[in-house]
């Protein structure tokens, strides 16, 4: 059974930062790319970082570019979103995500929330 659970979220003052863990479990975690998603109310949700199984290939939303450091430790099954200068638009739920993967199917965590506000 495919599980990724995230903790780390929180409330933070602007110029702050969080770090987000999210644990995998259920599969063969080196085999697949990961994802930080995040979704705020009335918003629709937005793919935050992406890294592939083996860390060649890493991308960021523009909006997080140059503040935001996603990784992941293999051995232990799990992917990292480092968040640094945050602001109060980053106020989201963020949450992990296994992307599809030809016939993998994609799952979700429950998501972990984030406060930006002084």
């Amino acid at each position: 059974q495919v599980q990724l659970v995230e903790s780390g979220g929180g409330s933070v003052q602007p110029g702050g930062s969080l770090r987000l863990s999210c644990v995998a479990s259920g599969f063969t975690f080196s085999n697949f790319a990961m994802r930080w998603y995040r979704q705020a109310p009335g918003k629709e949700r937005e793919l935050v970082a992406h890294i592939s199984p083996t860390n060649a290939t890493i991308d960021y939303s523009d909006s997080v570019r140059g503040r935001f450091t996603i990784s992941r430790d293999n051995g232990k099954s799990t992917v990292d979103l480092q968040m640094n200068v945050l602001k109060p638009d980053d106020t989201a739920v963020y949450l992990c995500n296994r992307p599809q993967a030809g016939r993998w199917q994609e799952y979700w965590g429950q998501g972990t929330q984030v406060t930006v506000s002084s």
